[in-house]
């Protein structure tokens, strides 16, 4: 039997695609000890935490404000390194426009806004959501090692984030329109894409997540 070294958190307030997320996790560090939990406790006493997250930010921030797990994501962010994950990146932008206006936790400055509100997703008849392989452009950082620049993750989203600081964007993409992927600051580093379904490269984001001391 593996000796469990270190610990992660995948943080469940009833909104994350946690099982397919779990597996992963456990997958490329089988010397990890990976939980489900939504106990303040265990969040902040593990080595990584990652936030996860599916469907209507609205929904997603209600639950977590209710679960007092924005105060939770703000005590890890200072101290241990942070994944999001789709709407998990999503709730740590500023402002999102669905469902009328949402206030995220403002971990990173800017927005989320609507794909198909946009003149040139319009002009190309393109399909809302954004559902399929997208090619990342990376920034250089520790997360992306040993993934190639330009590799294709897996993407399901019909918002998208237009991030405030530029030098936060560590990878961008296009539909229609550029949009951010990935931003990182300090020891948070989020994604649009899901790794968990991105096949290798997503799994080697994985493992050097897990492998990263938060720093750039």
């Amino acid at each position: 039997m593996a000796v469990m070294s270190k610990r992660c958190a995948v943080i469940d307030y009833g909104m994350g695609n946690l099982h397919s997320a779990h597996g992963a996790l456990q997958h490329v560090a089988p010397d990890t000890e990976v939980l489900v939990t939504r106990d303040p406790e265990q969040i902040l006493s593990a080595d990584h935490v990652v936030l996860p997250g599916v469907g209507a930010i609205r929904d997603c921030m209600a639950e977590m404000r209710a679960q007092g797990i924005d105060q939770v994501v703000e005590e890890v962010r200072r101290s241990k390194p942070l994944l999001g994950i789709c709407v998990g990146l999503q709730s740590m932008l500023q402002h999102s426009a669905e469902n009328g206006g949402v206030e995220g936790m403002g971990l990173f400055a800017g927005e989320v806004k609507f794909f198909a509100e946009q003149p040139e997703v319009q002009q190309q008849q393109l399909k809302v959501p954004h559902m399929g392989w997208n090619q990342v452009q990376q920034e250089a950082h520790p997360l992306w090692h040993g993934i190639a620049d330009n590799s294709r993750f897996y993407f399901v989203h019909s918002y998208y984030v237009e991030a405030g600081d530029p030098q936060q964007v560590m990878g961008r993409c296009h539909y229609g329109v550029s949009f951010d992927a990935a931003l990182a600051q300090d020891n948070v580093f989020a994604v649009q894409f899901h790794p968990e379904k991105s096949h290798n490269a997503g799994l080697a984001l994985l493992k050097n997540f897990l492998a990263w001391d938060g720093q750039a």
